[in-house]
């Protein structure tokens, strides 16, 4: 099991950084070798399910989640979103915040929890390593493109 953290300060207001960021389709749009799938009807909220297939063939896996905390900002208040990772392979949880930054642009606080089935411990720094480099592109990407 790892954690880790990223933090941004886009040049964005609160609400454009939480819809680029918890817009589930486009994140298989900035990671390689994803396809996101929302398999409940919209909009997002608590209870919404999406998967994410990756791989390639017959290595391929999904990684089902859940949302669970649904708090879009709103008023200049700070949004929260929790995932739920309910997969066969990748368990764990994510938590996206969105809050107020300097100078009117958004602060994102991108929290995760990744467990790999079967993936023994001794693994633990790579995969933090992976995981940062991967959802790090992808928050950037996910931030930069409207």
């Amino acid at each position: 099991m790892v954690t880790f953290l990223l933090e941004r300060t886009p040049p964005l207001p609160l609400d454009e950084a939480w819809r680029r960021l918890t817009d589930w389709p486009r994140h298989g749009e900035v990671v390689p070798l994803t396809r996101v799938t929302v398999v409940t009807p919209g909009p997002t909220g608590e209870g919404t399910v999406f998967v994410a297939r990756s791989g390639l063939g017959p290595l391929s896996f999904d990684d089902r989640m859940e949302v669970t905390v649904w708090r879009p900002p709103q008023d200049g208040a700070p949004g929260l979103c929790r995932l739920e990772k309910r997969g066969r392979v990748v368990l764990g949880w994510a938590e996206i915040e969105v809050r107020p930054g300097p100078g009117g642009r958004a602060r994102v606080c991108w929290r995760e929890e990744v467990r790999v089935r079967f993936l023994p411990g001794i693994f633990d720094s790579a995969l933090r390593a992976a995981s940062r480099y991967v959802f790090g592109r992808a928050v950037n990407r996910l931030l930069r493109r409207a």
